[in-house]
């Protein structure tokens, strides 16, 4: 029964210091979540609000290499874990705690243990925003950053096909159960523009319209299947860090996310 993961008053006390937090989920992975984190991270942070972003897909961690970050974190005089910054953008992730070619063979009390510790114990500071790159599905990691933080909305991130957009839909129904608002839906690889100037659809077409309109949520972009955006996450250099080209539709994500928390 969902309701009996309610959280308690209580128990939303581990996060101190950003004013905001966002999730961005996935119903399932390979639509392009972190790719979504990052140049949302990037976006608003270039819009002139302070950003953190942390990374909670501990199985699979690509927040490091989206934002060129390497190396291991420390602990200040508090005994709290400084996070690493790019793009002036503080950032966390168990990519900064283990080696990159580790295997994170972990239960789901030990994951949900690094969750935890990465709300209570790292030195966010005063942010205007704290996003948080969830794990893939519906499961305990959710449920945990739910019962932790009073999280202020979530961006729900599918591409067009219909298997996605299944996927999706469940997401969108967990965060409403669990009294989180949903902001929004975007729609990656959305189509692929050709050289020849022709349009095509290999995903599918309106999956993430069609979720949004089902749900009555704002379809917040749609964004294009682009080489550019795969490279400039490969190289750690997201493309929302320009003006304009395959930046815009983060860019246009990150002022309708400012818009519903001002």
């Amino acid at each position: 029964v969902v309701t009996a993961f309610q959280p308690a008053p209580s128990e939303k006390a581990l996060l101190k210091g950003p004013k905001n937090v966002i999730a961005v989920a996935a119903g399932k992975g390979g639509v392009g979540k972190s790719t979504v984190a990052t140049n949302l991270a990037i976006a608003l942070q270039r819009q002139g609000w302070s950003v953190g972003i942390m990374d909670a897909d501990i199985y699979g961690p690509s927040v490091p290499t989206m934002l060129h970050l390497s190396g291991r974190v420390f602990a200040n005089d508090d005994k709290k874990i400084v996070p690493m910054e790019a793009y002036g953008i503080k950032a966390m992730s168990i990519g900064f705690l283990v080696p990159d070619d580790e295997p994170i063979i972990w239960r789901g009390p030990m994951v949900m243990g690094v969750v935890k510790q990465f709300l209570q114990d790292v030195a966010w500071g005063q942010l205007d925003v704290l996003i948080i790159d969830l794990p893939p599905g519906t499961g305990d990691a959710q449920l945990t950053m739910i019962q932790a933080v009073d999280i202020a909305g979530a961006v729900i991130v599918t591409t067009p096909q219909d298997v996605a957009v299944l996927d999706a839909v469940r997401g969108v129904e967990m965060f409403r159960k669990l009294e989180v608002p949903v902001l929004g839906v975007v729609e990656n690889m959305a189509w692929m523009d050709l050289p020849d100037g022709s349009r095509i659809h290999p995903f599918g077409e309106g999956g993430g319209r069609r979720t949004a309109e089902r749900y009555e949520v704002p379809l917040l972009a749609q964004v294009p299947l682009d080489g550019r955006v795969r490279e400039g996450g490969d190289a750690g250099r997201p493309v929302a860090l320009e003006d304009g080209g395959p930046g815009e539709p983060f860019t246009a994500v990150a002022r309708a996310v400012k818009a519903a928390l001002s």
